[in-house]
């Protein structure tokens, strides 16, 4: 495996990102958009989710291409985000088409950013127009950290954001990765800048310090995260105030079923880099799309992809908190900004 040219999701050929950010808000959105409708599942592991259209992406179920997928800030609030792609969608005739109705399909899945510092008192939901803005942005080169649904988010130690990582396999296939990071996990270990992803990186892609050798370890520091957002009032003990949301996407023919099981092998990524992962405070899931449906040919290899897969997960995490920066009334430093007196 190679990392891709751009070492993002888009180097999948035929798909683009879109990010519409609001700094005041401390929030954003993020929309994945391909040249033609793509099929897709989803594999939910977190306790806490918040989804849109997740249902229909199930094996069994009826529609197989979709149009979009987002990635957004703003906790349910940002399931709207959806609506404005799907807006866009439809005033570009793109959608499942029933007669005279185009309807376009775009599922959708949030991080918690309620807490994080930004200014929420709205008086109408944003998250409309951003997921109209971030459509209107998409193309194959896109920011990552603090961009779209990763401009808010925030780890146990560090900010968040938003991360993207890619590999070309010896089969000619390309498996991408595009990350929002917000989990109630750490992907540092403790008392230390090294990132639980480091065994994984590529080519000093989030700083290239390494593995720690520290061992022994069983106890994850005291939160931050936790401790910042009690000051802003009270937070009910184990409330769902996280969530890490992903996409994987490959060029490799696959069926929806196929999709599905890669959508469950790429967890293994989030596992590696946040400790810990897929908690009842957190909504963890990952869509899995390919962008070249089955029809007829061999099995591809799932093995291969869904190790390619797990990987670039876990680099799109390390990536997004490594590339955060700062703003004003952040709850949290970047990962740049500390520096643990261990080092």
């Amino acid at each position: 495996m190679q990392v891709g040219p751009k070492n993002l999701i888009t180097d999948v050929p035929g798909l683009r990102v879109g990010n519409a950010s609001d700094d005041t808000l401390k929030s954003g959105s993020t929309v994945l958009l391909a040249d033609k409708p793509f099929i897709a599942s989803v594999d939910v592991m977190g306790g806490a989710p918040g989804t849109r259209e997740t249902d229909l992406l199930a094996p069994d179920k009826m529609v197989e291409a979709i149009d979009a997928l987002v990635l957004s800030g703003g906790s349910a609030f940002g399931l709207d985000a959806a609506t404005g792609v799907q807006e866009r969608l439809r005033q570009d005739g793109r959608g499942f088409a029933l007669g005279p109705a185009v309807i376009p399909i775009v599922p959708a899945a949030i991080i918690f950013d309620l807490l994080n510092g930004g200014d929420k008192d709205w008086d109408r939901n944003p998250y409309y127009d951003l997921g109209v803005a971030a459509y209107n942005n998409a193309a194959t080169d896109f920011d990552i950290g603090t961009a779209g649904a990763g401009t808010g988010a925030l780890t146990a130690m560090h900010k968040g954001g938003l991360g993207s990582a890619s590999f070309t396999l010896d089969s000619g296939h390309t498996v991408g990765a595009l990350v929002a990071a917000n989990p109630i996990g750490a992907v540092t270990q403790p008392n230390s800048r090294h990132f639980w992803a480091a065994p994984f990186e590529q080519n000093g892609e989030f700083g290239g310090l390494g593995p720690d050798t520290q061992s022994n370890i069983a106890t994850p520091e005291p939160s931050r995260k936790v401790a910042a957002m009690a000051k802003l009032g009270r937070v009910p003990h184990g409330a769902p105030t996280n969530t890490t949301v992903a996409i994987i996407a490959t060029d490799a023919p696959l069926t929806k079923a196929e999709c599905k099981r890669l959508a469950t092998a790429a967890h293994d990524g989030m596992a590696r880099a946040i400790m810990p992962s897929h908690t009842p405070h957190d909504g963890d899931l990952i869509f899995a799309l390919s962008t070249n449906p089955r029809n007829g040919e061999p099995p591809a290899d799932l093995m291969t992809l869904g190790n390619a897969a797990a990987h670039c997960i876990a680099r799109s995490i390390a990536r997004a908190v490594y590339h955060a920066t700062p703003a004003d009334n952040d709850l949290l430093s970047t990962w740049a900004q500390d520096t643990p007196s261990s080092e």
